[in-house]
């Protein structure tokens, strides 16, 4: 009887990996492997942080020896240095291991100043999970690690209500409210065409940098047609990704990102950045509208696309539906996680 430990952030800790690993719950694998979950990190002060990551070490120390594989999911450096703690005593017994690259940036990981970091714990590890084919070459470039390296996309785990909303228009972005996501960028972009379109609006759903994201839509003359909802879950989530006409996310790097795949999960369409796994799936015009990270011209003018022509949004959420039901259908990636545990008993 093979039996899996799961070594990953805390389970209350916002996020992506949490959203991936609560997917992963729901597997057959997970019950067919015994699969427990050992949380290693919370979003919270110094000290608390310093004394979860010991309460999971020793619930590690102590597990360990009645498990067989041991799969850890890491993503920027101060995850990855944690989970240094992990592998070693698993190698030591002799475990398979698995770890999972959930990093958005290759310039701030594989190729920084904590390279040699993640140079020891792929090349220790039995398999290396990443979330694209782009995100597979980086790896490949940079560690020459070829088949021990497989692409796992993340899973559609949006999960959404019975309850029904009239569509409002409206185009919603959802994540943190960051540089990095690009929000400048949307309300830019939008500020640029907002007078032919007067009864749409953008709707940001997230946490971050929301006062100065209020403060540049003042600032362009588009405060009232901007809407910040800060963090929402559950049924505000639900009600949100429903009322909306289309997403967007203007992204500059990503693993793959979770907020599209919660827009697919919706039937939403898309506008976003070639970014991450974005191009393994991307037709432009076809299941989604691209445009190049920090163009703001391009963007506005995919934005008109989207909002002037109704039968391109019908079509794109037709295939953004079935990219939800397909390649990352929960059940598919669950099986993939499944078949590489059944590889290494």
């Amino acid at each position: 009887m093979t039996k899996v430990l799961v070594i990953a952030t805390s389970r209350k800790t916002r996020g992506g990996i949490t959203a991936v690993i609560k997917a992963h719950e729901k597997g057959k694998q997970w019950e067919d492997y015994h699969c427990r979950w050992i949380e290693t990190h919370r979003d919270k002060g110094a000290l608390w942080k310093f004394l979860y990551l010991i309460k999971g070490w020793l619930t590690y120390i102590c597990l360990l020896p009645a498990y067989d594989i041991v799969h850890i999911h890491l993503s920027e450096p101060p995850s990855a240095l944690r989970k240094c703690l992990f592998l070693p005593l698993a190698k030591l017994l002799g475990k398979k291991v698995v770890v999972h690259f959930h990093a958005f940036s290759p310039d701030t990981t594989i190729h920084g100043k904590y390279k040699k970091v993640y140079r020891y714990l792929f090349t220790k590890a039995d398999v290396v999970i990443v979330l694209s084919q782009l995100w597979k070459k980086y790896v490949d470039d940079a560690f020459g690690l070829k088949d021990k390296v497989r692409v796992v996309y993340n899973p559609c785990t949006a999960e959404p209500y019975p309850q029904t909303y009239e569509k409002k228009k409206q185009i919603l972005y959802a994540g943190t409210v960051n540089a990095r996501k690009g929000y400048a960028d949307m309300i830019r972009a939008f500020a640029m065409i907002a007078k032919d379109f007067p009864d749409w609006q953008i709707v940001f759903a997230g946490n971050g940098e929301v006062e100065q994201g209020k403060a540049l839509a003042e600032k362009l003359g588009i405060a009232s047609r901007t809407v910040f909802l800060g963090w929402v879950n559950g049924e505000a989530k639900d009600k949100a990704f429903k009322e909306a006409s289309a997403f967007c996310l203007p992204s500059y790097a990503e693993g793959f990102p979770m907020a599209v795949l919660d827009a697919w999960a919706y039937g939403l369409p898309v506008i976003t950045t070639p970014v991450g796994g974005i191009p393994d799936v991307a037709r432009d015009g076809v299941n989604m509208l691209l445009f190049k990270p920090g163009d703001t011209d391009g963007l506005a003018q995919q934005m008109r696309h989207m909002m002037t022509d109704s039968n391109l949004r019908n079509c794109i959420a037709v295939h953004s539906k079935e990219l939800a039901d397909t390649t990352f259908n929960i059940n598919t990636v669950n099986a993939a996680i499944g078949n590489i545990y059944k590889e290494l008993e």
